[in-house]
């Protein structure tokens, strides 16, 4: 970079705006007495794939086109998932996993699963297709959806959406709550 040499006609310009100037004295100056401030760790990265429990044995089997599929995790009531076919809970998120691939889908979920249970949300909607396309009319998001969502430990109940919501080519997932929402919770009674 080229230093651009100022002329006398700049210099006075200079000069002229700034006024009149008390230079600083030394020795007048206060040094700053509040410490740095301490330094914070970084976030650790998260693996969003600890949530899955590949070791639990799932044996389901493959749905057809218009199947339509629910669960409950042990423990949870067969009211809830009443409720949750009914609409009873609002649907706080949705994700759309149309044409794609089954490793960038499971991708896309496990992050949408995640961010949902960060965000504190507790019924999320996906869509993912009937499987009209699949290779030998076998739905294959839809398969491996099911066989995920029953795998993943934030999942307490899935179904079936209503016609209006997709019908058989969408789920209605109900989430636990993240442990930060769960102390919030306690905390009100």
């Amino acid at each position: 970079m080229v230093k651009k040499k100022l002329t006398q006609d700049d210099v006075a310009l200079f000069r002229q705006s700034i006024g009149k100037v008390n230079p600083v004295k030394p020795g007048k100056t206060v040094p700053s007495t509040t410490d740095k401030p301490k330094p914070f760790p970084k976030t650790r990265s998260v693996d969003i794939t600890e949530k899955m429990d590949s070791r639990k044995e799932v044996t389901v089997e493959n749905l057809g086109l218009e199947d339509s599929f629910a669960y409950t995790a042990p423990g949870v009531q067969k009211n809830v998932l009443k409720k949750l076919r009914k609409g009873h809970f609002g649907l706080d998120a949705e994700l759309d996993l149309h044409g794609l691939s089954r490793d960038k889908a499971k991708h896309q979920l496990l992050h949408f699963l995640y961010n949902c249970v960060q965000d504190g949300c507790r019924c999320v909607h996906i869509i993912h297709g009937k499987g009209y396309r699949s290779p030998d009319h076998q739905p294959v998001l839809k398969n491996k959806i099911n066989l995920w969502l029953r795998q993943h430990q934030d999942v307490l109940a899935f179904c079936s959406a209503t016609q209006r919501d997709g019908g058989s080519g969408a789920t209605y997932i109900l989430l636990s709550l993240a442990q930060k929402y769960r102390e919030q919770d306690d905390s009100q009674y």
